[in-house]
């Protein structure tokens, strides 16, 4: 049984659908995207499952409990970081969980445990007296983290959560998501418009004016495709063409000085157009089909672009990551 499940929801607000009919299950300690533009439901839905909102149609459910019917008992089972910090910077971090701690009925024997528990977890034990608003942006969404984490919830919903932060805070913080799901037997149901984050999830959503277009997990969003793209560079790129189309039935293109042709599996073909290309080869190039050209062939627009360095610390994170597993 999903953990989180949603059936026909929709929302509207003064005649303008938000939410327009979505639905989709998320299974269990897994890691759960939902990818689009700003404005394109996806807060709006993150509000509807945290009982903040209310649906106009539709059902959903977390942990077995539907959020229209059973509020209490879904905020028992769920951790949330909002987009906009929501810390009390006039306490320290110690007091700022200790007070989450309370609200949730976490039992007092446990309090100081767990308190210092996820704030090793998320690196900041060492600053559990100091004050929040000495804080950087980054530690601030950390310890954010680790309150959300405090009464054990069975779900975390993070919303945005490296927006406006800087590269290597957005690279750190990562660092520390992507461990929640086995180190503290959580689902993580996260929004974002940074291609390279929705890039560590196990399965996307992606959600466009209200609509959910396409789910599935990154590489199987991105063969839809159809495959990897292979420039080759020859000392006769008219004849290496028509090697290519007979023996390998591709339909290949010239552009500049290269040819080039989509292949189901990139990294296979290469090394076979090689050998039938011979000496001929000067240069040998794989593109693999990026979230953005999903989203870019599903909709017809690209998501807005990112600060470029930003983009290549989360690149280089995903890269260890995905080496990893």
């Amino acid at each position: 049984m999903p953990i989180i499940s949603v059936k026909n929801l929709t929302k509207t607000f003064d005649g303008i659908t938000a939410v327009n009919d979505i639905s989709f299950d998320v299974e269990e300690g897994t890691i759960f995207g939902f990818l689009g533009p700003n404005g394109a439901g996806k807060t709006t839905t993150i509000n509807i499952l945290c009982t903040l909102l209310s649906p106009t149609s539709g059902t959903a459910s977390i942990a077995g409990h539907d959020c229209m019917k059973k509020p209490s008992e879904v905020r028992k089972a769920i951790g949330i970081v909002f987009q906009d910090t929501t810390l009390d910077k006039d306490l320290t971090a110690y007091e700022n969980l200790i007070f989450h701690a309370y609200l949730y009925n976490v039992p007092k024997r446990e309090m100081r445990d767990r308190v210092h528990d996820v704030l090793r977890f998320v690196d900041l034990y060492d600053r559990k007296d100091d004050l929040v608003k000495k804080f950087s942006g980054g530690m601030k969404r950390r310890l954010e983290v680790a309150r959300g984490l405090i009464h054990h919830p069975r779900v975390l919903f993070l919303d945005e959560p490296t927006l406006g932060l800087d590269p290597q805070s957005r690279t750190n913080l990562w660092e520390f998501i992507v461990r929640l799901p086995e180190k503290n037997s959580v689902t993580i149901f996260m929004t974002t418009h940074y291609m390279e984050e929705a890039e560590v999830c196990d399965k996307i959503a992606i959600i466009d004016d209200g609509k959910i277009i396409s789910i599935g997990s990154p590489d199987e969003l991105k063969r839809t495709l159809g495959g990897d793209i292979v420039y080759i560079k020859t000392t006769d790129n008219a004849n290496a063409k028509q090697e290519i189309e007979k023996l390998f039935g591709l339909s290949v293109s010239e552009k500049q000085d290269e040819i080039y042709m989509t292949c189901t599996m990139g990294d296979t073909c290469i090394p076979e157009m090689i050998r039938t290309i011979g000496e001929k080869v000067i240069s040998v190039r794989l593109q693999r089909p990026t979230l953005n050209d999903v989203f870019l062939k599903l909709t017809g627009k690209a998501i807005r672009e990112q600060d470029t360095s930003a983009s290549e610390g989360i690149k280089e994170f995903v890269r260890a990551h995905r080496r990893r597993h």
